[in-house]
């Protein structure tokens, strides 16, 4: 059984979240940027959503944890919830 653990950023807009991605790429800390801007409750832990397995996530979020490289800020991930930043920081 995979596990992965993620930590993301939940916005309105692609354009918020591009905007922000650029900011992180350009070395603003990316848990300070959700605790300033994240709409998910997780934005007060700096977007921490802890381990989690496969189905556990929207589709969409999955698919990123899952499949794409970790230690990388992917998205903007569309979801029925907004626009994410994930930053996957774990996966066995």
């Amino acid at each position: 059984m995979s596990f992965a653990s993620a930590r993301h950023i939940l916005v309105e807009t692609e354009e918020k979240c591009n905007q922000l991605k650029q900011e992180i790429e350009g070395g603003s800390d990316f848990g300070e940027m959700a605790k300033s801007h994240s709409k998910c409750p997780s934005g007060a832990s700096g977007g921490d959503l802890g381990e989690f397995r496969p189905g556990q996530m929207v589709p969409e979020f999955d698919k990123v944890v899952f499949n794409e490289e970790v230690g990388k800020v992917h998205g903007p991930v569309k979801t029925q919830f907004g626009y994410h930043l994930i930053e996957i920081t774990s996966r066995s």
